[in-house]
């Protein structure tokens, strides 16, 4: 592998001569604030992973992390965001302290995972040793560097620090793991989420994950607490309540409903067709007693597409175009349609701008 900077004979690291030295970055210098102060400056959008209507789940270039019980869903969840990142052209770096690649690579290949996608753009490592300063180290900035990672995992976040010697009831140790690892991947451009436990007392639970306050505390992005409803299993569908604890941008409440406790953004769904086929999507929160929940986001984001349309758009076309699962799609032209939005007949032409009336997601 002397092309990406390794020496075949003994599998050591050593620098390429076309790598570009480390950039040095010196974070205590006052920061450039002209484009917040003229205006430019836009706050970060979620736009790794969708829920079901379009809207996205994680910021990139932040810290994020999924918790749950055991069997809670945290794990599928985060493989649905895989495929929309792989789906979308993208690359993902999955770093693994829980299971094996038979395991994470087949439980992508049951949710309908495309093979050649998985195999060029899935990067799956499975550490064994800490990750100190050395070897490891340089393999992960490397991995990184080349492959461009729009989402980067850590799965098993007590199990990962373990491995580092750190505790994970020490605020100081959660600060240090945090640094090392889950900033270290948001700093290379990716979404970087962590999968967490959460205490089993739900009474003692709050909004953290297992052991020191500063999991929750050091996260600049979201973090998600997932609670099972229906268990998971072959030949059943499983149902998991998608909550938010932590919104540091504040760009997903918006789009999450008030309830008891924290805002409830959505439900994590596995439908199981039996051992080798299953579906897995994280849907818009179901309240009925609420009324009809309109997809606003995406009826905004059909708007959009045909206004930079040059023509009329066919239905197949506002659905390429249109990022989120075809019937909910379907279903916001339809919602336009009726609002007066969107002509009745395809080719669909746009008939007044949208304005977001109705937005009640």
């Amino acid at each position: 592998m002397t092309g990406y900077g390794f020496q075949d004979f003994d599998d050591v690291y050593v620098p390429h001569p076309d790598e570009p030295m480390p950039v040095f970055r010196r974070s205590w210098k006052p920061a450039d604030l002209t484009e917040v102060l003229d205006g430019a400056w836009q706050p970060p959008e979620p736009t790794v992973g969708r829920r079901s209507d379009g809207v996205g789940m994680f910021y990139p270039g932040k810290v994020h992390t999924v918790s749950s019980e055991t069997e809670g869903g945290k794990t599928w969840l985060i493989l649905s965001v895989v495929l929309d990142e792989l789906k979308a052209g993208r690359s993902v770096v999955y770093l693994d302290f829980e299971d094996d690649a038979g395991g994470i690579v087949g439980r992508l290949l049951t949710l309908g995972g495309d093979r050649r996608s998985i195999a060029e753009r899935f990067h799956y490592v499975r550490p064994e040793d800490g990750l100190g300063s050395g070897v490891h180290s340089d393999d992960l900035d490397f991995l990184l560097r080349e492959t461009t990672p729009s989402l980067a995992v850590v799965d098993g976040v007590t199990e990962a620090m373990t491995l580092n010697g750190l505790d994970p009831n020490s605020n100081s140790d959660a600060a240090k793991f945090g640094r090392m690892l889950p900033r270290r991947l948001a700093q290379a451009g990716a979404a970087s989420v962590s999968l967490d436990h959460v205490t089993k007392s739900a009474e003692g639970r709050g909004r953290y994950s297992i052991g020191a306050v500063h999991k929750l505390n050091g996260i600049d992005g979201a973090a998600y607490t997932l609670t099972n409803r229906t268990p998971f299993g072959v030949g059943i569908t499983g149902r998991s309540t998608v909550r938010i604890a932590k919104d540091r941008p504040g760009q997903l409440r918006k789009h999450a409903l008030a309830s008891t406790g924290e805002p409830w953004f959505g439900d994590l769904v596995l439908t199981s067709h039996g051992e080798e086929f299953a579906e897995v999507e994280v849907v818009t929160p179901e309240v009925k007693e609420a009324g009809e929940f309109r997809p606003t986001k995406l009826m905004g984001d059909i708007c959009a597409a045909m206004e930079k349309a040059d023509k009329p758009l066919s239905g197949a076309q506002i659905e390429a175009q249109v990022r989120g699962r075809a019937t909910y799609v379907r279903q916001a032209r339809s919602l336009l349609q009726v609002d007066g939005y969107v002509s009745e007949t395809a080719p669909f032409q746009l008939l007044k701008p949208w304005d977001g009336a109705g937005s009640d997601d």
